[in-house]
């Protein structure tokens, strides 16, 4: 009896100090947010250095871009993983919660690890502080965490995602990926990374490193192209693009994407979204160097690997009566490509939206491409710094289409359009920024549970 009661205590006492761990992590967090972003890398190597340059002993595959960035990374883990490899991802933002962005062969680091974590590299961010030296940046936390627990998890590979740009990005004090993967590149986060699409294109190649393997999406700008075969030129790296227009037998078949590509065989998606084959072909050609440099990569691991690959936010299905789908169209470039996916395969239905966006973005431009699409548009501010005021997205919408409704909460704009579809027999759409697409799946989940249980 005497030894249970201790056990209980015992118990306790982890209970409260685990809580307490998650508490001081979550303060230190809150603190270091307050610095915003800084471009440059000397903080990060110093940070890097007080936890002993762990990402060093990793080996990496460095993604960049401006869109498909987290599918590519999402493919390339699962494919790896079926391959028998212990593989960690490092993903950013976060779409639903903070600690899917550190995933050890799928699985999200568990809160009482990512304490554990987050707090030995606190400890580094300390002793900067008492050496005088600037404290790293939010992001420079976050990423230092990833390196130093992965390292600890003995991760065989790591797939790691820029957070922005990509030069001077906190991920990329990695001095030899194994390949450096380009996503298509368009305009995007201005403030930081230039003016021109030139500007972003040269930050971005700035992953690209000495006598390195690249393989990126083959641009449709020639400026582009110019650019990263210049860089690849200068850095003796070696440039494979990732063509689209390679993939044959582009097809639908029930909820897959499917076509045939060289050496492989036929592929199936489970991410539907049209983008995904140029997203799914730069891993196929990343893949090809992998298995060149000695890596053991089956066929059958490939196909079997793409097929059960998810990223949610990336046209990804949450409900199914009625049909919904939300998509982290962000951008113009991000907007043609949904639209794309809409014109191949939604041609027949009626849509709805559910859109939210941040107000730095191109939004008057990404209404202007997809709300011809639309029956119905319901507008909603994402919970968000920079969130667009739902009622002055609602006044910019209206000038593209004549039913648009504002809605005060996402719950109510989740619900309206749920109720609709039901009786319109429309499908439903919920795109933009990411930063409300998780609160969308929650509530329809919701939703759904209380429609099932009348």
């Amino acid at each position: 009896m005497q030894r249970k009661e201790e056990t209980k205590i015992e118990q306790e006492r982890k209970r409260v100090c685990e809580t307490e761990q998650e508490r001081e992590v979550k303060d230190f967090l809150e603190q270091i947010g307050k610095s915003g972003s800084i471009l440059g890398l000397d903080s990060m190597r110093e940070l890097m250095r007080t936890l002993g340059d762990v990402q060093d002993q990793l080996k990496v595959i460095h993604v960049a871009g401006t869109n498909g960035k987290g599918s590519v990374c999402a493919m390339l883990s699962s494919v790896l993983q079926e391959a028998g490899c212990r593989v960690g991802t490092y993903t950013s933002p976060a779409v639903f919660d903070r600690m899917e962005q550190y995933q050890v062969n799928g699985r999200p680091i568990s809160s009482q690890r990512f304490a554990e974590v987050m707090l030995e590299v606190r400890k580094g961010c300390l002793s900067m502080e008492e050496q005088g030296k600037d404290m790293p940046t939010l992001f420079e936390v976050e990423t230092a965490a990833a390196f130093l627990y992965f390292y600890q998890e003995s991760c065989q590979v790591v797939v790691l995602e820029t957070g922005m740009g990509g030069e001077t990005d906190a991920t990329n004090i990695i001095r030899k990926p194994l390949v450096s993967v380009l996503t298509s590149i368009s305009i995007d986060h201005r403030n930081f990374l230039g003016d021109t699409l030139e500007e972003i294109a040269r930050v971005k190649a700035g992953i690209i490193k000495e006598s390195g393997q690249v393989v990126a999406a083959k641009p449709e700008q020639r400026q582009i192209q110019e650019i990263l075969e210049q860089v690849c030129k200068k850095q003796k790296a070696e440039l494979t693009y990732g063509e689209k227009d390679r993939a044959e037998h582009l097809r639908r078949e029930g909820e897959y994407l499917c076509f045939s590509y060289e050496g492989f065989g036929e592929i199936r998606l489970s991410m539907t979204g049209a983008y995904q084959v140029e997203n799914s072909i730069c891993v196929l050609e990343t893949l090809k160097i992998l298995k060149a440099m000695g890596w053991e990569i089956s066929s059958q691991a490939v196909r079997e690997g793409l097929r059960g690959a998810c990223w949610e936010g990336r046209f990804s299905l949450v409900c199914r009566d009625p049909l919904f789908w939300i998509d982290g169209a962000h951008n113009e470039d991000g907007a043609k490509k949904l639209l794309e996916t809409l014109e191949m395969g939604f041609t027949n239905e009626k849509i709805i939206y559910i859109i939210g966006v941040l107000a730095d973005k191109e939004y008057e431009k990404i209404l202007k491409l997809l709300l011809p699409k639309a029956q119905k548009v319901f507008t909603v501010t994402p919970d968000h710094p920079r969130g667009l005021e739902g009622r002055l997205l609602a006044k910019e919408a209206e000038k593209y289409h004549q039913n648009v409704t504002y809605c005060e909460t996402v719950e109510e704009a989740v619900s309206l359009a749920v109720a609709d579809g039901k009786e319109e027999g429309a499908v439903i759409l919920a795109f933009g920024s990411l930063s409300y697409l998780g609160e969308v799946k929650k509530i329809t989940e919701k939703i759904t549970r209380r429609n099932r249980s009348w």
